[in-house]
């Protein structure tokens, strides 16, 4: 197969679960939040951009006063030429307007290093069945990316994310490690131009996280109790592993929704008086979550800095799969939730769920069929790849299939060291056992929700 990427080099580069958790609601609403607006038929497919194929290349403490901010906000320059100068365009400013084709050298570069601090929750997971800390991450937060080769990241984490679906499986379903929050050390934020904190999600592995992918029916999200919006709807499995709260796991406090919006908040306080951004990024499952958080943020309006200024919300998506409905897409567009998704065309996750109800189902002759609220929909910004290998499917897949694809445009051949960190997992999920009837429930959902959609 073959690939064409522009020639350009990179630069060096507590709160109330609406579902299960238990608790008081929280009565903070989105400052200024508008009506939904609905959008025409044309509006609802998502912005791509694909990397098209050549023949000529071949893929395969005590209080204090507080301390100064290690910048003053800086009054914009055009300056394009640095990350620090033009990185709110990088953030999505302008929904990467002439900077996805050609694909930027400053946008290529960043994508690469968040994609790299989402890969660091594959290296740190925990696959020996041997190991007390099995299927949770192997080190201790402080030294987390030193152990897993990025201790030149210019990051800091600071707190350790678990979830688990609220299923009924035999053996339960106890929390699971699944990511981490970071923020940017001072010399990173030079760099940068913002304090920068992040949150990296993995995907799917254990087999409770498998069920609650396949549960493919949608569910208002209701994040915000002043203002529940049931027309916006998303995925119930990955809502559920957002919004359960399991209090027997050894590691966990809380939901993981309570967990990241607490350390994101905390964060915002610390650094209010800076630029500061929020960068959430995730592979498959793990891009999910991470748009549910974004999300999340701005419906609570929560991403707010010291000025009252809003804080910029980025999602890069690395493979991810549809996470709701077109009521959700249009409140995310609202709230001004940037999403870059990075996509394989051959990888099949990235068109689930919504198979046959999706963005390009919802208009019939001009107008809106019947079960148009229940079509999934993509949001934000596409960049499509185009890559594979025969013989391994789960290549398609592979983040780090993808990250070599960006880093090396002009290699004929990416050359991967070792086990692909998928196949890994794979191995992990093949040696599962699951009950008969879950497979025969799970069908049967599948099943009722095209049933419910169609209003027979």
């Amino acid at each position: 197969m073959a690939i064409h990427l522009p020639v350009s080099n990179p630069s060096p580069g507590n709160y109330a679960n609406p579902q299960r958790q238990r608790g008081h609601a929280s009565t903070t609403s989105t400052a200024g939040a508008v009506a939904a607006v609905a959008a025409p038929p044309s509006t609802f497919a998502p912005q791509r951009t694909r990397l098209t194929a050549s023949p000529t290349i071949a893929m395969n403490t005590r209080h204090a006063a507080p301390a100064a901010p290690v910048f003053a906000p800086a009054r914009r320059n055009n300056d394009k030429s640095t990350l620090a100068s033009m990185w709110r365009e990088i953030q999505g400013e302008g929904d990467w307007a002439g900077l996805v084709e050609p694909l930027h050298p400053l946008l290529r570069a960043e994508i690469v290093r968040y994609g790299e601090l989402v890969a660091a929750t594959y290296k740190a997971f925990d696959l020996d069945s041997g190991s007390k800390r099995y299927l949770n991450c192997k080190y201790g937060r402080t030294r987390m990316l030193e152990e897993v080769g990025m201790a030149g990241a210019g990051y800091a984490v600071t707190r350790y994310i678990y979830a688990a679906p609220d299923l009924s499986l035999p053996g339960g379903c106890p929390s699971r490690w699944v990511g981490y929050v970071a923020a940017a050390s001072d010399d990173a934020a030079r760099r940068l131009g913002r304090r920068d904190i992040v949150v990296s999600f993995r995907g799917t592995v254990t087999g409770s996280e498998w069920v609650a992918n396949m549960m493919g029916s949608l569910a208002p999200a209701r994040f915000n109790p002043s203002d529940p919006r049931p027309d916006v709807k998303v995925e119930s499995g990955f809502l559920s592993v957002y919004t359960s709260d399991d209090g027997t796991g050894r590691f966990t406090c809380g939901s993981c929704r309570n967990q990241v919006l607490s350390e994101v908040t905390r964060l915002l306080k610390q650094y209010k008086n800076e630029d500061v951004s929020i960068t959430l990024a995730g592979h498959s499952m793990g891009s999910s979550l991470a748009l549910l958080l974004g999300y999340d943020l701005a419906e609570l309006g929560l991403n707010r800095d010291g000025r009252g200024n809003r804080v910029p919300i980025t999602v890069y998506s690395f493979a991810g799969p549809r996470v709701g409905n077109t009521g959700f897409k249009n409140r995310c567009d609202e709230l001004g939730v940037k999403v870059l998704r990075v996509v394989n065309v051959n990888d099949p996750i990235t068109k689930l769920p919504g198979v046959f109800l999706n963005e390009n189902s919802r208009v019939l002759g001009g107008r809106l069929v019947p079960w148009s609220c229940a079509c999934y929909t993509h949001i934000g910004v596409e960049l499509a790849l185009d890559f594979f290998k025969a013989g391994d499917p789960a290549w398609v897949h592979d983040l780090e299939a993808y990250l070599g694809l960006l880093k090396c445009p002009k290699v004929a051949k990416v050359k991967k060291q070792g086990e692909d960190l998928v196949s890994k997992v794979t191995k992990y999920v093949q040696g599962q056992s699951f009950h008969a009837a879950w497979r025969w429930q799970m069908a049967a959902i599948q099943a009722c929700d095209l049933v419910q959609s169609l209003g027979i």
